[in-house]
């Protein structure tokens, strides 16, 4: 593909706005210097006040190219391209989602590409292109080829604040190839609730120092990478029970639990330099007693965040359309109020046209000070002068398909995924395998792929042959017994579990599946491939490891930990209750077990 010149690329990011300077504060100075700070107030003082309003939204559009027809865009905008939603609302930013939640972006290396440059040609100034590619196997876009890092829990696991950088590098890098600016990532939430239904696995963890060491390391690690980072879920998800995807969590800390437990990892990200923030649906009263959300909550917003961590950076909300907000403020309400307790800019609020023309008409009757508006844009300009986007809108096509799942970043991800594997637990020396010993394996429970693909690994060894049967998430009586069946024949079981200790129902029929198999009295190994307390449900279990993530990486790590191959040296990250007592303890943080 040719390349637009400079030149170009400044007329094409500049747009119809060329008249208002925009052209000539595109070629910035470097970042954060007096020069910069003007250049975003010209910017700013030179845009009407619906442009301005534009720049505080991120939206997400339907498709996988700029010009193409999606009826999700005629749905949600009322009209049809890509291109067109742009045009309509000037948005500062987008966000893109694969196939999973409709839009339908990002398919392979140079289609991303493509779409990036044609967004950006279209837009009147340079969009923030956003993601959620948090590595692991939970929240990620982004599929083959792209590099499968691990998550952030299996990386606290390595214990190495190198594999969290190198981790952020590799992501960082085959994003910016594809034009990805903005990776909403990393988690920096303190996961010390075992029950926590949305962040587990996502966290680096219950230490409150080892998630703001690690969190530290990944921010710089994206900017090597060369794409902007975002700490999340301020001012702390970790210790909820609820989703805020589906309901209003609410966090029960003191004061000075929050300033011991939940804020370190966001001190840390605003020390090390993180361009924005995420705000969390979460109640705190500690923080604020009027029962608001965290994102609509000017006491944690600005009183906290912005004033006395000192963060001058973007603050960007959680999707706006999620329960925890949307469940407690309507569409022409939730926008305002974001705006008012200091939010920089609105992640998918629902109802654009209603939710756009609310922040307008609350401009237009005082209710929000056209100051208030002009002191986020000028932050929203200021980052994309920062990250260069004036200068560097476009992407080369080509070498997003040479970049992503590039062989040495294959081998970062391979070398750093096998230090992650825990193994919690191995009565009677059960493992390692004798791989010289013939055997056939029952490769059962949770995961089509999972079962799948962990088979296809084990029966990479010579004399390993492998039954599948796939139970899912809530194992059926019948189910289980054909289970049985198959492990009273087999040599050796291997258990797949993913969240049994949170899954209710679920959770407890995948414990009833491996007390089932071990009750045959074949041995029996479990793997956790997500969170690593599942072993409260079945503590007698002969083995145990933990993955972290379903990732095909990992799952070729755990076979190869099975025979010996790999020697498990990943230590939890997190202290393992009973299942009884929550208070007592199963397995302690920084508990794992060696050949």
């Amino acid at each position: 593909m040719q390349q637009p010149t400079r030149r170009q690329a400044l007329a094409g990011a500049a747009g119809v706005a060329a008249g208002l300077g925009f052209a000539q504060a595109a070629a910035a100075s470097p970042p954060d210097t007096p020069a910069a700070l003007r250049r975003a107030g010209e910017l700013t003082r030179g845009m009407s006040l619906e442009e301005k309003v534009g720049q505080l939204f991120v939206l997400e559009v339907y498709g996988q190219a700029a010009d193409t027809v999606h009826a999700g865009n005629r749905s949600l905008y009322g009209v049809d391209t890509p291109a067109e939603v742009l045009e309509k609302y000037r948005p500062g930013g987008v966000i893109y989602f694969d196939a999973r939640r409709g839009p339908d972006n990002v398919r392979a290396p140079r289609q991303i590409a493509r779409l990036s440059n044609g967004l950006q040609r279209a837009s009147r100034l340079p969009l923030i292109i956003s993601v959620d590619q948090e590595g692991g196997s939970v929240v990620y876009r982004l599929t083959d080829p792209a590099t499968l890092m691990p998550g952030n829990m299996a990386l606290a696991a390595s214990g190495a604040a190198r594999d969290s950088h190198d981790s952020a590098r590799v992501i960082g890098t085959e994003l910016a190839a594809v034009g990805i600016n903005q990776n909403y990532a990393p988690v920096a939430d303190v996961n010390i609730n075992p029950e926590n239904p949305v962040i587990g696995v996502r966290s680096f963890g219950s230490d409150p120092g080892l998630c703001a060491e690690l969190v530290a390391s990944a921010v710089r690690g994206y900017h090597r990478g060369r794409v902007a980072s975002a700490a999340k879920h301020f001012p702390g998800h970790g210790d909820t029970d609820t989703d805020s995807h589906t309901g209003l969590p609410e966090i029960t800390h003191t004061r000075e639990e929050l300033d011991r437990i939940d804020l370190p990892p966001f001190r840390a990200a605003v020390r090390r330099g993180v361009d924005t923030i995420m705000t969390a649906h979460i109640v705190v009263p500690a923080l604020d007693p009027s029962g608001v959300p965290a994102t609509m909550s000017h006491p944690i917003v600005t009183g906290l965040l912005r004033e006395e961590l000192g963060f001058e950076g973007l603050i960007v909300t959680d999707a706006l359309d999620m329960r925890g907000a949307s469940g407690e403020f309507p569409p022409d309400v939730a926008p305002v109020r974001a705006l008012q307790a200091g939010c920089d800019q609105l992640v998918l609020a629902p109802q654009t046209d209603v939710a756009y023309a609310a922040v307008l008409d609350a401009v237009r009757s005082g209710e929000l000070s056209e100051e208030r508006i002009d002191a986020s844009v000028r932050r929203v300009l200021l980052h994309k002068l920062r990250r260069g986007l004036f200068l560097r809108p476009y992407v080369d096509e080509d070498r997003a398909e040479r970049v992503a799942g590039r062989r040495r970043h294959r081998a970062v991800a391979r070398a750093v995924t096998d230090r992650t594997v825990t193994l919690v637990r191995n009565a009677d020396g059960l493992l390692p395998l004798d791989p010289g010993t013939a055997r056939s394996v029952l490769v059962t429970g949770w995961g089509v792929t999972t079962t799948a693909t962990l088979a296809d690994a084990i029966e990479d060894h010579p004399g390993q042959t492998t039954q599948v049967l796939q139970t899912g998430s809530r194992p059926s009586a019948a189910r289980i017994e054909e289970a049985v069946a198959a492990a009273r024949a087999a040599d050796l079981v291997v258990v797949s579990c993913n969240a049994a200790a949170a899954w209710g129902e679920g959770g407890v029929a995948q414990a009833a599946l491996v007390e089932a198999v071990r009750a045959t009295g074949t041995p029996v190994v479990a793997v956790a491939v997500r969170n690593p307390y599942d072993i409260r449900r079945f503590p007698a279990v002969p083995a145990y490891l933990a993955t972290y993530s379903y990732g095909a990486p990992s799952l070729d790590a755990v076979a190869r930990a099975l025979y010996g191959e790999l020697n498990p040296g990943g230590r939890l990250p997190v202290s393992v209750p009973t299942l009884d007592d929550p208070e007592a303890t199963l397995y302690p943080f920084g508990h794992g077990l060696s050949y």
